[in-house]
């Protein structure tokens, strides 16, 4: 009885997994189909933002580089964000490779 009702529950898992699989499958499917097709110079991707960065760093932000301005002034918690997980990365790989002097 006790080998019958474990295989009842592994064909049930085996199952919902097969069902949960094709349903991701097919979201997946409908996100990727709903894309703006690649290249279109009506894509979001060239929207008014860069114009404006474009025209306006200079006069927002008051430094001579654009690509400054835009990460410092306009991008700056997301810049910020970026260095703490790269600092915490590097921290973790230097304690990880440390070597115990004890131990030699």
């Amino acid at each position: 009885m006790r080998n019958k009702n474990m295989t009842h529950r592994t064909i049930l898992r085996r199952v919902f997994s097969v069902i949960l699989l094709i349903l991701s499958l097919y979201i997946i499917i409908l996100g990727v189909i709903e894309l703006p097709p690649y290249g279109a110079p009506d894509n979001p991707v060239h929207n008014y933002v860069a114009q404006r960065y474009i025209e306006d760093a200079l006069e927002d932000t008051g430094v001579l580089n654009m690509v400054t301005a835009i990460i410092v002034d306009y991008r700056a918690y997301d810049t910020l964000i970026e260095t703490t997980v790269l600092f915490t990365a590097i921290m973790a790989v230097m304690i990880t490779l440390k070597k115990d002097p004890s131990k030699n």
